[in-house]
C-alpha cells in the first residue's frame, strides 16, 4: 500500500466537487489547499474535519474528528484511510438557460393563450461548501455546473413560468409587450430563485433574462396580433368613428348582394358592435333595399329612393332622399361641408363633392371689410 505524501487538486470553472483519488493516508501527510477552495475528510460516509485555503500537515490536532473516529495513536506516522473532498467555491457566471418546451401563458389584455419560450443567462457559487456536499453530492466523485442546473431545472422553469404569469397578470401587460420588462424579471427571479438554492449551500450570484420569444407562424400569435391591430386603431380613430366605419362596410357588401339582406345583415350589424339605434337605422335601409316588398305608389307618382346618409355633430343621420337633402340645403341645416354617403360609396366625402347638389350649395357669405 503505497501512501500518499501530498494532498492536493488543480482548481478549475467547470468542476464544483472533486474526489481526491486516494485513500491512503498519513500522519504527515500534507493537504494543500488553493485559493476559492475547501477541503474536508470523509469516512464512513460522515463528514469530518474541514481545512480552509494552505497548506496543512496532518496530525492529530488539526483532524481532532477524524482522529477520535479511528483512534490514531499519538506520534510517527502512523497510516490510516480517508477519503479527502475539495469543494470549489469560486463563482461560475456564464451558465446558459432556457425553456426547453413552450410555457403556455394566457395574455391578460387579449385572454389568447400564447406559447413562449424564454432563454438566458446566470452565475452561481457555493456558499456553504458543508450543506452543500451533505446534501447534493453523495457518493459521486465530481459534481458539475451542469450537474447543478440539472437537478433544480424543474423547480427553475417552475419558477419562472410562475414569475412570468404574475407579471402579466398582475401589470396588465401583453406578451407581446413583456420584453420591455425584462429586468424586472430578473430581479424577481434572481429572488426567487436564491429561496430554493440557498437550502443547498449554493447563492445565485446573477440570473438574466435575454429574451422572451413567441413563434411568429403560430396561430394564437396571429390572432393576438390582430386583436392588437384592432385595438390600436380604435384608440387612433375613435371607437364612435371605427363602428361606423364598419357598419359601412357591410353595407357596401349589402349593396352588392341586394335583395339578400334582411334580419340577419340587421344582426350583423349590432354583432359589430354598431349600437341599437344605428342598427335600426340599418334594418331600415335594408327594409328599402328589399325588392319583395316595395313600398306602394300611385301610378302618377314614382317612389324616391332614400341612399343618403349625413354625419352631423358626431351623429349619423339618415336614410333621406335627394330632395329631402335639398330642403336641408335650402333651410341651412346642413351647408357645403357636411360629411355625406351613399349606398355603394367607400367613404363618406363632402355634399359638395355630389354634383347632384351643386346647384343648390350656398356660396358662403364675403369676408368683412
Amino acid at each position: 500500500m503505497e501512501l500518499i505524501d501530498i494532498v492536493k487538486m488543480p482548481s478549475n470553472d467547470e468542476d464544483f466537487i472533486m474526489k481526491f483519488p486516494s485513500e491512503n493516508l498519513r500522519l504527515g501527510t500534507q493537504v494543500i489547499v488553493n485559493n476559492g477552495q475547501v477541503a474536508f475528510f470523509v469516512k464512513g460516509g460522515k463528514l469530518l474535519d474541514e481545512f480552509k485555503p494552505g497548506t496543512h500537515t496532518l496530525h492529530t490536532d488539526n483532524i481532532p474528528i477524524l482522529n477520535k473516529l479511528i483512534n490514531l495513536p499519538f506520534g510517527g506516522e502512523t497510516p490510516f484511510q480517508a477519503e479527502v473532498w475539495y469543494v470549489n467555491m469560486i463563482s461560475k457566471l456564464d451558465l446558459k438557460w432556457g425553456t426547453p418546451n413552450a410555457i403556455q401563458l394566457e395574455d391578460p389584455k387579449y385572454g389568447v393563450i400564447i406559447p413562449v419560450r424564454a432563454y438566458g443567462q446566470y452565475g452561481f457559487k457555493i456558499s456553504n461548501a458543508r450543506t452543500f456536499l451533505e446534501t447534493l453530492v453523495g457518493d459521486l466523485d465530481s459534481f458539475n455546473a451542469d450537474k447543478i442546473f440539472d437537478y433544480f431545472r424543474g423547480k427553475v422553469l417552475a419558477t419562472l413560468t410562475t414569475l412570468m404569469s404574475t407579471k402579466l397578470v398582475k401589470e396588465n401587460i401583453s406578451v407581446l409587450e413583456i420584453n420591455a420588462y425584462l429586468d424586472d424579471l430578473s430581479i424577481h427571479a434572481l429572488e426567487k430563485t436564491n429561496e430554493e438554492f440557498s437550502k443547498y449551500g449554493i447563492e445565485i450570484v446573477n440570473f438574466y433574462f435575454i429574451s422572451v420569444n413567441t413563434p411568429e407562424d403560430d396561430p394564437s400569435i396571429i390572432k393576438l396580433k390582430e386583436a392588437k391591430d384592432l385595438a390600436a386603431k380604435v384608440k387612433i380613430i375613435g371607437r364612435d368613428i371605427y363602428q361606423m366605419d364598419r357598419s359601412f362596410d357591410v353595407l357596401d357588401k349589402a349593396a352588392e348582394n341586394e335583395g339578400t339582406v334582411g334580419s340577419s345583415f340587421i344582426g350583423a350589424g349590432i354583432g359589430l358592435g354598431i349600437g341599437s339605434g344605428l342598427g335600426n337605422q340599418m334594418g331600415g335601409i335594408a327594409s328599402n333595399m328589399n325588392t319583395s316588398s316595395p313600398p306602394p305608389f300611385t301610378a302618377n307618382e314614382k317612389p324616391e329612393t332614400k341612399e343618403y346618409h349625413i354625419y352631423i355633430e358626431k351623429e349619423r343621420l339618415g336614410p333621406f332622399s335627394k330632395n329631402e337633402l335639398i330642403e336641408k340645403l335650402k333651410s341651412s341645416e346642413i351647408n357645403q361641408d357636411t360629411h355625406t354617403w351613399k349606398i355603394g360609396m367607400k367613404d363618406w366625402q363632402r355634399i359638395s363633392y355630389f354634383s347632384e347638389f351643386s346647384s343648390f350649395l350656398i356660396p358662403p357669405p364675403p369676408p368683412n371689410l
